[in-house]
């Protein structure tokens, strides 16, 4: 499934060649800090085991990958995977105290690793950036072992009415805030309308069972705010 937002030339690669130096700031603002909890809830979902090993998408500057080590004692490797290369230089230095990461600069649409090779597959608010569902898809469950497990924490659509329409109103503040910090406003125009024009949560999970998964579910956190999809590969 091509998405046609971020299928534009250079628009998402541009985003985040802006926003990157101010990544985790605005992740604060935009999420009012809640974004640290969706995170932890997401390693508590995933309950990982000590000699795992995880490939962590879309990765931005690593938040998933300490958690998952800081809940694994730091035992083993992890791969960290982000298209942008100032992210993963934010990442490296902010994480430099972890010797046992890998950065590696890729889409998710086409990773550089062999068939079977990890045990868990997350990607932490970066599907809706790729510019091929599918395509993401496939390659997550490729790279999985048999038996290996899928992970997508991601902005979703709100059960509650009410709150949806306080959360609309506050979306139109993000990009007036984003320039503020970052300099620039249409960064956060963009990640607004690429939240407003993502799939909602049977769509994603249609796709996970298209894509070969099996005991595909999905918890909402905050109403609906975002959601956890998993599926395994059996």
């Amino acid at each position: 499934m091509q998405q046609i937002l971020q299928n534009k030339k250079g628009l998402v690669q541009g985003v985040f060649d802006q926003v990157f130096d101010k990544y985790d700031l605005m992740n604060d603002f935009m999420s009012l800090g809640i974004h640290r909890l969706w995170k932890k809830n997401l390693i508590t979902m995933m309950n990982p085991s000590k000699g795992k090993n995880l490939i962590d998408v879309a990765c931005g500057t690593g938040d998933i990958g300490k958690l998952y080590l800081d809940n694994t004692a730091i035992d083993g490797q992890i791969t960290c995977v982000d298209p942008n290369k100032g992210m993963i230089n934010k990442g490296k230095t902010k994480l430099s105290d972890y010797k046992n990461i890998n950065w590696v600069i890729s889409k998710a649409e086409k990773l550089p690793f062999q068939n079977n090779l990890f045990d868990y597959y997350t990607i932490s608010f970066g599907l809706r950036n790729t510019e091929n569902l599918e395509k993401s898809l496939s390659e997550a469950y490729r790279v999985l072992k048999p038996g290996g497990r899928f992970f997508c924490l991601e902005f979703s659509k709100i059960q509650n009415e009410k709150l949806e329409f306080i959360y609309k109103q506050y979306s139109k503040l993000i990009p007036l805030v984003g320039k503020y910090i970052v300099g620039q406003k249409e960064p956060y125009e963009y990640l607004i309308e690429s939240i407003e024009k993502f799939i909602n949560q049977e769509e994603l999970i249609d796709l996970l069972k298209k894509s070969n998964f099996e005991n595909c579910n999905y918890k909402n956190l905050s109403n609906g705010i975002v959601s956890i999809h998993s599926g395994w590969k059996i």
